[in-house]
């Protein structure tokens, strides 16, 4: 079961919010990386494109926001589906990215060092069906 929705009225309570609980504090995957969260990751993780072929990041998304406690049940969860992520610039498989799928459609993307002993995040999000269909498609990780 997920973790309840977080509820803010502005983006900078949020902002706050991310670099409390995750840039601040030491955060290991269930099976031991480390995962950084840089303060950047912020906008790719709770922006979206007001239009998906731009990729520009320039709307606010409060359906991303109320998941942020969803990251790190995410990364900590042991029944977590993992793959392997995509390059959509090379079309290639990512070998180092990593994706968590829990709570039936929830993404996590931590890209992998690679001694893989630490990870850092992202982005996350809520995946359309076509979106899941695809990343099933991936190898497992």
């Amino acid at each position: 079961m997920p973790p309840a929705l977080v509820h803010y009225a502005t983006e900078a309570e949020y902002r706050d919010h991310y670099e409390r609980c995750y840039c601040r504090v030491v955060i290991h995957t269930f099976d031991g990386l480390r995962v950084h969260f840089p303060r950047q990751q912020f906008d790719d993780a709770f922006f979206e494109s007001a239009d998906r072929k731009a990729r520009d990041k320039s709307v606010f998304s409060l359906e991303r926001a109320e998941r942020i406690d969803w990251i790190r049940a995410a990364v900590e969860d042991p029944t977590a589906e993992l793959y392997q992520g995509w390059d959509r610039d090379r079309k290639v498989i990512a070998h180092g990215r990593r994706i968590a799928l829990v709570f039936g459609n929830y993404v996590v993307v931590l890209q992998v060092s690679s001694k893989r002993s630490a990870a850092t995040f992202i982005t996350a999000y809520v995946a359309d069906p076509n979106t899941l269909r695809k990343i099933r498609s991936n190898p497992r990780w």
